[in-house]
């Protein structure tokens, strides 16, 4: 059996046969939910899960998924992987996205999203029990630009951030065809939730390799296929440009998976932030001939990348908590 707990899915539930609360006994892992209310009147979804004993927690890990996704399916499977191998982890739902209120997958401006997940993430750890524990976001597609801007806006906050699939620039497969791309901030001015932005084949079509697993993502009774609303095309377009402006100035440690046949988010792109990126600590793997979304791959290359992620993480989670450790002794030395 797989390393990770997608190898227990089907089709039509992530869960497979089991009921939620046998699969988080099976993984040895605690969940809970909880709705909260952003300032702008919407209620958020938000959800963790927690290692059970005898498994201590050795960090946090803040879950950020991307554009028609969720928290509560593939991601869900994923925040369980990382949970039972010692780690907190939080999601939420963004606006229009999973349980949270919204107009559906309409986001017409990333500031207030990025603005809730800070909120709801900075709550989350303040909460646990455990003081210090090193913090780390991972991210998938759209959410990894959210987490960039995350980073950003935190600086020293975060021990790591994780950057799957990352959309710091959308491939020209995929893109609205020209002209179209260039009138999108009239349209999206004129009429901004209009669903007119025609891309080149659907999401799940494009991400998830295995047929089943595409079944499966096609299976959330959340998910929408429709095409974007016009507003938050033209969002997405911007976030990249101006994220791409930005690299430089990303100093968070760093570790960026990506599938070398994606065709949703340009695989060039992370390669340029890499490069950029003024993190003293960054790591770059492209998986060559892998799709958007590597959770969709074989069970052995799923076993590959998040074999990496976990490795990575620990071992960061590791010299975190070590740093940590040093100095607090270094202010009880002085006091």
């Amino acid at each position: 059996m797989g390393l990770h707990p997608i190898a227990d899915a089907d089709e039509r539930n992530p869960f497979g046969s089991l009921s939620a609360d046998e699969f988080y006994a099976k993984h040895s892992v605690s969940h809970s939910s909880a709705f909260i209310t952003n300032p702008r009147g919407l209620k958020l979804f938000t959800q963790w899960w927690s290692p059970l004993p005898p498994t201590p927690p050795i960090g946090i890990v803040a879950v950020v998924h991307g554009f028609t996704g969720e928290s509560s399916w593939f991601l869900q499977l994923t925040s369980i992987l990382f949970a039972k191998s010692g780690f907190i982890t939080c999601a939420i739902d963004h606006q229009g996205h999973g349980f949270s209120d919204g107009l559906v997958a309409h986001i017409p401006d990333i500031n207030p999203v990025v603005d809730d997940c800070i909120s709801f993430f900075d709550d989350f750890r303040s909460r646990q029990e455990t003081p210090d524990l090193p913090c780390f976001l991972y991210s998938e597609s759209l959410g990894g630009a959210i987490a960039l801007y995350v980073s950003l806006r935190q600086r020293g906050v975060w021990d790591g951030l994780i950057l799957n699939g990352a959309m710091c620039g959308i491939s020209r497969k995929f893109k609205p065809p020209w002209p179209l791309e260039h009138l999108l901030f009239v349209v999206a001015n004129l009429i901004p939730t209009w669903r007119v932005i025609p891309t080149r084949g659907s999401i799940p079509d494009v991400s998830f390799k295995e047929p089943w697993k595409r079944k499966l993502a096609l299976a959330s009774p959340r998910r929408t296929v429709a095409r974007p609303r016009a507003a938050t095309a033209y969002e997405l377009i911007r976030i990249c440009n101006e994220l791409q402006e930005r690299f430089e100035e990303v100093e968070v440690p760093l570790l960026i998976v990506h599938g070398g046949g994606d065709v949703v988010c340009d695989p060039a792109c992370v390669e340029e932030l890499h490069r950029r990126a003024a993190s003293e600590d960054k790591t770059i793997k492209i998986y060559p001939e892998m799709w958007h979304q590597m959770v969709g791959e074989s069970e052995e290359n799923v076993d590959l990348v998040y074999g990496d992620i976990l490795n990575w993480l620990k071992s960061r989670a590791e010299s975190a908590a070590e740093r940590k450790r040093l100095g607090r002794a270094a202010v009880d030395g002085g006091a």
